[in-house]
């Protein structure tokens, strides 16, 4: 142990030991897909936190715990972003800096049976809190959110309906921190012993109490994923491809078609030849068609991604504009100062406009559809407004054509089982390439993924549901506890460093002394 410790001493192999600990967690993400690896992956990273010698070195095993983290979990990104990735994880890697530090605040040296129990409630909800700050769609979105790792995992989905996706991370840590201190902390292994009892009470609590989607109907749903297609006219060619495979459905059955991302390049305004090729596969599919536009837009300046409705007639009018756009992807942050990105990387040329706001369309046989085009999938606020607004399947368009042989289609379309079990509501998850996925209202697949080698349409047999979820009801409930308890926290340390201030020692005053020397001694 003594070895360990002196070989650590370089900051340098202990920065790097720092990285390599919080890149642990993001085999628990597909597609390595090691769920229960979630439990135990935070261990490492908090017994080397805990162990630092100083408040600051702590800091940073946070900060690079964290950097970690970032590069792992956006890995894939490297061939759009180059070392831009390294610059943005260096930056987000900072926000786990005051976890680290609030590891070894309260698990560092001996610590009492008190802060241990306080430690399984403070440094989850800091975990919360940072969470919460990198999801801001401006810093890249909730991508590689602790609790996203358990979408296959039947309990788990149900305490997402409860608490969605923040309720998993603050579990997922509270573990993990409960472990650490099981095998390093013998003095407080009580209230980690508790805190996995308790873990597992909630846990059975949700999967008995929890309210249950009510399955009160059905809806044939077809997915139509092209596949790569390259070369000139590659736009076209794609169009050609989805047509084709697009009537194969006539006389199926269906009541929706859905295409993914990006399916159509050119405005329908602007071309109603296209417009009246999508209005002929309604009349023969006897179904709407959800497309999604990715064009400069002929009544409006700009390039919008687009969800558009397009019935027997042609389009319906029902159209909704992407909110949230992927930095760098998308648009530039601060082009005039960043714009040379694009000369090094696969950044956007030019930056897509914005729609204002979420629509929930009518797509005939009575049902009624909440679109989200690609990320936007990973916003557990979005699928829960469609929900409260109505929806009856929510619908998610994507496109990871540039990340075919990485890790992103699978763990992309793992997100719309978290969005499922979320809100109550089954959710389509359609791509243009990549992995293909639809979830029941209580999170679990239907029928089989379409992988990333797939150029096919699959007809789904959809349950509708109703109802309200609580995590619906109630929201991000998890995330307001979290910051009230860091509140306590703030509030607690504050009186603590005022009361140190007021009782310290006294100041050492010089005794009086004699004319000789000797000190004056006091009578009664």
């Amino acid at each position: 142990m003594r070895t360990i410790d002196h070989w650590l001493t370089s900051p340098w192999r202990r920065s790097g030991v720092a990285a390599l600990a919080g890149a642990v967690p993001a085999f628990a993400f597909p597609a390595p897909a090691l769920w229960w690896l979630a439990y135990v992956a935070l261990v490492p990273w908090i017994l080397l936190a805990r162990c630092a010698p100083t408040a600051r070195r702590a800091a940073y095993d946070g900060w690079c715990g964290g950097f970690g983290f970032m590069v792992a979990v956006h890995h894939w990104l490297l061939p759009s972003l180059h070392v831009f990735i390294f610059l943005i994880a260096a930056l987000m890697g900072a926000l786990w800096a005051p976890w680290g530090w609030l590891v070894r605040r309260f698990l560092g040296g001996v610590p009492s049976p008190g802060r241990g129990a306080a430690a399984l409630l403070v440094l989850p909800s800091a975990w919360l809190a940072v969470e919460l700050v990198r999801s801001w769609q401006g810093l890249g979105g909730p991508w590689g959110m602790l609790g996203s790792s358990q979408w296959q995992v039947e309990p788990a989905l149900r305490l997402a309906s409860v608490g969605g996706v923040w309720l998993l991370s603050f579990l997922v840590v509270a573990v993990n921190v409960a472990v650490a201190v099981l095998v390093s902390v013998r003095e407080s292994r009580l209230p980690a012993v508790a805190s996995l009892v308790a873990t597992a009470a909630a846990t059975s609590a949700a999967w008995a109490w929890a309210p249950r989607p009510n399955v009160d109907g059905g809806v044939r749903i077809a997915v139509v994923q092209p596949g790569v297609v390259g070369g000139q006219d590659s736009a076209q060619k794609r169009f050609d491809r989805e047509e084709r495979l697009t009537e194969r459905l006539a006389g199926q059955g269906v009541d929706l078609v859905v295409w993914g991302e990006s399916s159509v390049g050119f405005d329908l305004n602007g071309r109603p030849d296209l417009a009246r090729r999508i209005a002929a596969l309604s009349r023969r599919t006897g179904a709407d068609l959800l497309v999604n536009v990715d064009a400069r837009r002929s009544d409006r300046p700009g390039i919008y991604k687009s969800s558009v409705l397009v019935g027997a007639n042609g389009p319906t009018g029902e159209r909704y504009d992407k909110m949230r756009l992927i930095p760098f992807g998308e648009y530039i942050p601060a082009r005039s100062l960043l714009g040379w990105a694009t000369s090094v990387g696969r950044a956007a040329g030019e930056d897509r406009r914005r729609g204002t706001e979420q629509v929930v369309m009518n797509a005939g046989h009575g049902l009624r559809i909440g679109p989200l085009i690609c990320f936007e999938t990973a916003f557990p606020d979005m699928s829960r407004r469609l929900a409260a607004d109505g929806a009856d399947v929510l619908l998610g368009q994507s496109s990871t054509s540039t990340f075919q042989g990485s890790w992103a289609p699978e763990q992309h379309a793992s997100l719309a089982a978290l969005r499922a079990a979320e809100t109550g509501r089954p959710m389509v998850h359609s791509t243009l390439t990549g992995v293909s996925a639809v979830y029941g209202p209580d999170g679990r697949r239907l029928g089989p993924w379409l992988g990333t080698d797939a150029s096919t349409t699959h007809v789904y047999e959809v349950p509708l549901a109703h109802g309200i979820t609580p995590y619906v009801r109630y929201g991000d409930w998890p995330v307001h506890g979290a910051l009230l308890i860091l509140a306590a926290l703030c509030v607690g340390e504050g009186v603590r460093a005022l009361r140190l201030r007021r009782t310290g020692p006294e100041p050492l005053v010089p005794r009086a002394r004699t004319a000789h020397g000797s000190p004056v001694r006091h009578g009664r």
